[in-house]
């Protein structure tokens, strides 16, 4: 069986680095997809960040994910790679909220979708969090992973 998990992962952080290992174990193969966000403007290109996360994902010999980047809606990106099972991840009970109003779009979409929540063990780490304390020159190299980081300073 196969699922998606996907996100803007502008910029992709140890929170959803977590849940990649732990999804990927449960799987036979895990999307990771850099999807479109009509709300959000990127503050780090596409392109670099998914190469930043297969490196992170090469570094923790992590062999059954794909990172690919969707300019469609995903529920019709699973629909034609076949993929019924959606991941993701829950910070708090917002985060609840929001994402069952997702799931029940992805529905609309795709009926056969599942969505499956995997509880954050890093709460309190956020991409906007990250972005933030970064702009303020805080120094966030301990909330993503090292080729993350990389790219967030190559992109400063």
């Amino acid at each position: 069986m196969n699922a998606v998990y996907a996100g803007s992962f502008d910029c992709y952080t140890n929170g959803h680095h977590d849940i990649v290992r732990r999804a990927s174990r449960l799987f036979d193969t895990l999307y990771i997809v850099i999807a479109v966000n009509t709300a959000k403007k990127r503050t780090y290109p596409a392109e670099m960040m998914a190469a930043a996360i297969r490196a992170a994902l090469a570094r923790d010999n992590i062999t059954n994910c794909t990172v690919e980047i969707c300019t469609t809606l995903v529920a019709e990106y699973c629909s034609e790679k076949g993929i019924d099972c959606f991941i993701r991840g829950l910070r708090n009970n917002l985060d609840y909220n929001y994402e069952e109003n997702v799931a029940e779009v992805n529905k609309l979409v795709s009926p056969s979708m599942e969505t499956i929540y995997f509880r954050s063990d890093t709460p309190g780490i956020s991409s906007s969090m990250v972005k933030e304390l970064h702009y303020f020159g805080k120094d966030v190299s301990s909330y993503v992973p090292p080729e993350v980081w990389k790219c967030i300073c190559e992109n400063s």
